[in-house]
């Protein structure tokens, strides 16, 4: 059963046009992540669907329940979803577990049972509970967010990147903690980040956007592997993007003759790899498919980034390898390719 479901979706502010016609679906249980540059329309896409922003145009419903279509809202408090916003918005005046037990109907005895529930769930020690917001760490204040939002035992959650202000150490800590909780309450999640690599680690799907658009939707691995554009490509992660002729399943390019991802098309276009399909070979070795001139090499302990020079290419191509036996500079390398290159455009 579907989720959520956006369809259509349009806000303008003046004359801008923050989102522009954004479908998109999020099935029950889902863990959807949106990126996109500054700007993009993805943080105003989740005030939206939180009922803080009311769309020009479209829908939007969750578990067949509508929120909003032409012209009627529903206002955000009946929605029933879950918010955590960046910085947690904890109420200053306000200990822990009035925090956590902000909006709580239930009262006495039961009432202080679901807040120590709410806080063992998001492993925190009880002895917290007394606590006032600025005793606490960036952690644990995230941590408290996510259990008064818990608190109301949300359809949906909302999450307007709510790891970016915390240490990286952490943030993968949280970014796993919250992701099984989530997991294990059946919760639908939609997490906006600026950070790909948060995303691409956190959702079973994944939305890019760029002005105002949807510009591609998936799994993580088919928009990593198989991405939409060049300008999507580069967004996800590193990439090594060249001109090539097609002809039969194979590019012939800079680095040889490359199995490519689509058998149909013939003709002049460009792909792409990502660095890691690219291994680094003796000189000599027959597996290689290419060679090229070690310009420079960056060394950074466990590994090194060596920049490389390929022959009739201007850019130079940036290839990470343990720092074991490093080649030396000036000297030629081979270079075998894994799996196949994505066919971007023609």
């Amino acid at each position: 059963m579907t989720s959520l479901h956006l369809q259509h979706l349009s806000k303008h502010f003046g004359t801008t046009r923050a989102v522009d016609d954004v479908s998109l679906t999020a099935k029950q249980g889902s863990r959807l992540a949106i990126v996109g540059p500054s700007g993009s329309g993805k943080t105003t896409l989740l005030r939206m669907i939180a009922g803080f922003e009311h769309p020009d145009q479209g829908s939007i419903s969750l578990n067949g329940k509508t929120f909003a279509a032409d012209g009627r809202i529903l206002p955000a408090h009946l929605r029933g979803i879950g918010y955590v916003a960046q910085d947690g918005a904890l109420f200053p005046h306000l200990t822990v577990a009035d925090n956590i037990g902000f909006g709580l109907t239930l009262k006495g005895q039961e009432r202080t049972r679901r807040i120590a529930e709410l806080v063992e769930m998001v492993a925190l020690d009880a002895t917290m509970l007394s606590r006032w917001p600025h005793e606490l760490s960036g952690g644990q204040q995230q941590r408290i967010a996510l259990a008064r939002a818990l608190a109301q035992q949300p359809q949906l959650m909302l999450l307007d990147e709510p790891f970016s202000a915390l240490d990286t150490g952490l943030r993968a800590a949280m970014r796993k903690m919250v992701a099984k909780l989530l997991g294990e309450a059946g919760i639908t999640a939609i997490l906006v980040t600026h950070d790909q690599a948060e995303a691409l680690s956190f959702a079973d799907q994944l939305a890019v956007m760029r002005q105002g658009r949807l510009v591609q939707a998936g799994s993580p691995q088919q928009l990593y592997s198989q991405p939409v554009d060049e300008a999507t490509a580069l967004f996800l992660g590193e990439a090594v993007i060249l001109p090539a002729h097609i002809h039969a399943g194979r590019a012939s390019c800079a680095l040889g003759r490359v199995v490519v991802d689509n058998t149909q098309f013939s003709g002049d276009a460009r792909i792409m790899l990502r660095p890691e399909q690219l291994t680094l070979l003796p000189d000599n070795s027959p597996e290689l498919t290419a060679q090229a001139r070690v310009v420079e090499c960056d060394f950074g302990g466990h590994d090194s980034l060596l920049s490389l020079q390929l022959p009739g290419v201007d850019k130079l191509l940036q290839l990470r390898t343990s720092s074991w036996a490093l080649p030396a500079h000036g000297t030629t390398v081979g270079l075998a390719i894994q799996g196949r290159a994505h066919l971007l455009s023609a």
